[in-house]
């Protein structure tokens, strides 16, 4: 799906990774699920690229759902796979996250396992190898994505700020679209780790400069002002 001249999204409101398109090659933001894999091949046929354009995959937490086919990719290709140094052990299985679902409906909540198991959730594969960033991290890959470090969702949860896209990726830092409850709107994501550090850190991002987009890992893009997303996300806490 395209979304700018640079910038297409895979999967779909329920689960969704990013890629940046530039003349020098092109970055994955998150690896969605393993089923995602089929999705990529689609998108880049359709873009006119091959799998070797692909210089590196930018991972905005390690959580399963985001880790879909970086794995795969990774011993395909060699790409290097980026991952905050805080979330390097739960990329690679040795950490599992302990929050709780929260609230919850049955229908979006049925809907959000049944994508997930379509989409090869099961058969996701933990990273055997990482690089690990750190906060402020501009990195040597196409769009020079920017690294944020927003902790919350979970100890290494990141934004990636790519201005020649337009575009902030924030992983689970906030959801525009709640999978368990169906609601939508920038919100605060389900299953984090320290729900109250997760609304703090927000404030991170509002003076950022060249975001037409804010892209979470589920719901819909958002291109709302910046400057009032925490105030919006918070609002719905």
């Amino acid at each position: 799906m395209k979304l700018g001249p640079q910038l297409h999204r895979i999967g779909n409101d329920i689960v969704a990774a990013y890629l940046v398109l530039t003349d020098e090659g092109i970055t994955i933001i998150d690896a969605g699920l393993a089923g995602h894999w089929s999705d990529l091949q689609r998108e880049l046929a359709a873009v006119g690229r091959p799998l070797s354009d692909v210089r590196g995959i930018v991972l905005t937490h390690g959580d399963t759902d985001h880790l879909g086919f970086a794995e795969r990719l990774r011993l395909a290709t060699g790409i290097p796979v980026y991952v905050h140094s805080a979330d390097a052990a739960r990329a690679k299985g040795q950490d599992k996250p302990k929050a709780s679902a929260g609230r919850m409906r049955l229908g979006p909540t049925l809907s959000f396992l049944a994508y997930s198991l379509r989409k090869g959730g099961w058969r996701t594969k933990y990273l055997t190898d990482v690089v690990p960033v750190e906060d402020g991290d501009v990195l040597d890959l196409p769009g020079s994505p920017r690294i944020i470090a927003l902790p919350g969702h979970s100890p290494g949860s990141v934004a990636v700020h790519v201005p020649a896209a337009g575009a902030l990726f924030v992983g689970d830092a906030l959801t525009t679209r709640h999978v368990l409850t169906g609601q939508v709107g920038p919100q605060p994501a389900p299953f984090t780790d320290d729900p109250a550090q997760a609304l703090e850190v927000l404030d991170r991002v509002t003076g950022l400069q060249q975001v037409d987009w804010v892209l979470p890992g589920h719901g819909t893009p958002w291109n709302g002002q910046i400057s009032g997303l925490a105030a919006a996300v918070r609002a719905q806490s």
